[in-house]
């Protein structure tokens, strides 16, 4: 694992970057062959760099070797967008709103799964509390995506689901990462 910022930092915008600044931003950074080219990537596990995202966000370059994915989490009160630099990754997510508080275990209800799989040049952004899983299926190729999030992560809550239940495992805050 690397740090590396993409940018010199700049001082914090008054405005906060919106859902589509972010996508912007990952469109962009997913574009720089030399910076895609610069992660290192591990046959194990992920790897990745921090980037400077734009207007104070939390950015990130990650590599995604076959068949590893981050299992069913949120990020919280950040706002996010996230797209895929090369090969294929696949975001499963529930179209529904979640309390964020306060709770253990939920019944989801039948119709709240969706499938995207987003392939090298496409991505998405997303609202608070978006609860998602992101997979690299591949068997024999690795996937990079570039992320950013603003602001940056307060926490990260983690789930494991059986059927059509969610439950919370645990919840991240940013020194669990350093």
């Amino acid at each position: 694992m690397s740090v590396s910022p993409l940018t010199s930092p700049t001082p914090a915008p008054s405005v906060a970057p919106s859902q589509a600044e972010l996508l912007d931003f990952v469109r962009r950074a997913a574009a720089d062959a030399e910076l895609i080219a610069s992660l290192p990537l591990d046959p194990e596990g992920r790897t990745w760099l921090r980037l400077e995202g734009p207007g104070g966000s939390e950015a990130w370059l990650i590599g995604w070797p076959p068949g590893t994915g981050t299992g069913w989490h949120d990020h919280a009160d950040s706002v996010g967008a996230f797209l895929t630099a090369s090969g294929e990754l696949r975001e499963n997510s529930l179209a529904a709103r979640l309390p964020t508080d306060g709770w253990r275990t939920l019944e989801l209800t039948e119709d709240v799964d969706r499938e995207r799989r987003l392939g090298a040049g496409q991505g998405r952004a997303f609202g608070r509390h978006h609860v998602h899983e992101v997979f690299n299926d591949s068997a024999d190729r690795h996937a990079v995506s570039v992320h950013a999030y603003y602001p940056p992560l307060p926490r990260i809550r983690r789930y494991s689901r059986t059927g059509q239940v969610l439950r919370l495992e645990q919840v991240e805050s940013p020194e669990d990462w350093q």
